[in-house]
């Protein structure tokens, strides 16, 4: 139905599925990083039989050591995926507001989860609205799905396997906004700073204006101003694993399915008084 090396999803392709005998299954996972939840948003208008799924409710643990937004339960995101509709091997569209942000965790976290199938709307729910697509008020009532939640389809980074990474030989990413790498300010968690030996890129280089990611030529090339090499390790981290999401959604792109993402990030690194903090433009 769409094309299985290329992560994201454009409207036009979108419509044409859900014209088709057997649709996609849509979530919505509108989200805002300091705001409500996007569950009003939802109910104001959202893409026909779109079921809504609350990122920080749904997909993500509690808040605690681990980080802003933690892994999920793996029994719970299960029950979550079932009553959206998620069935096993059948494919699964996730949107956001346009950013990406959102979606991209969410894409990442059923890639994790071990649904394969899985693609972003490029664009979001802004590039449909744009496009002329139609909307609806109504609320979903899927069919109960099957998917069996198993972990470790994408690979991920603890607090230990990050710094090993910024130190030997690999590439870490950081792609929170530069001021923030550098320490100069943070609006969210309680220490300012990067891991020692990260690299910033910011994960808005990815996107173009309408909020769609770049094509993969240019992000590769991105990728490679800073340090990507065709034999080197990659993982990313933010604040608390969304925006990173995003930025490995954007490595897919490029090619590089291998790229781990650190989903403790940040918000967890800081836990720890005893983990060094870096500061200043150099890795450090």
């Amino acid at each position: 139905m769409f094309d299985v090396d290329n992560p994201t999803v454009d409207v036009t392709a979108l419509a044409a599925a859900m014209r088709a005998d057997s649709p996609p299954t849509l979530l919505d996972v509108r989200w805002r990083l300091t705001g409500p939840s996007g569950r009003a948003d939802y109910d104001a208008g959202h893409l026909p039989t779109a079921v809504f799924v609350d990122l920080d409710a749904d997909l993500c643990g509690p808040p605690g050591a681990g980080g802003r937004h933690p892994l999920p339960d793996p029994d719970r995101l299960q029950t979550t995926l079932r009553a959206a509709g998620v069935r096993a091997g059948h494919p699964v569209v996730v949107y956001d507001v346009g950013d990406g942000w959102a979606a991209a965790r969410a894409w990442w976290t059923l890639r994790w989860a071990g649904h394969r199938r899985t693609w972003v709307l490029d664009g979001g729910y802004r590039g449909w609205q744009a496009a002329g697509q139609p909307v609806t008020t109504d609320p979903a009532r899927p069919d109960p799905g099957d998917i069996s939640v198993r972990p470790g389809g994408l690979p991920v980074l603890d607090a230990a396997s990050a710094a090993s990474l910024a130190r030997r030989g690999g590439l870490l990413i950081d792609v929170r906004a530069p001021e923030r790498y550098r320490g100069e300010s943070e609006p969210i968690d309680p220490v300012a700073g990067h891991i020692p030996g990260a690299v910033n890129l910011p994960t808005t280089s990815h996107t173009g204006p309408d909020g769609r990611l770049l094509d993969a030529t240019t992000l590769r090339d991105r990728f490679a101003a800073v340090g990507l090499r065709p034999d080197s390790t990659v993982g990313a981290y933010c604040g608390s694993g969304v925006t990173a999401a995003h930025t490995l959604l954007a490595l897919h792109r490029a090619g590089r399915t291998d790229a781990a993402l650190y989903v403790g990030s940040w918000s967890e690194w800081i836990t720890d008084p005893a983990r060094p903090v870096a500061v200043g433009d150099q890795p450090g």
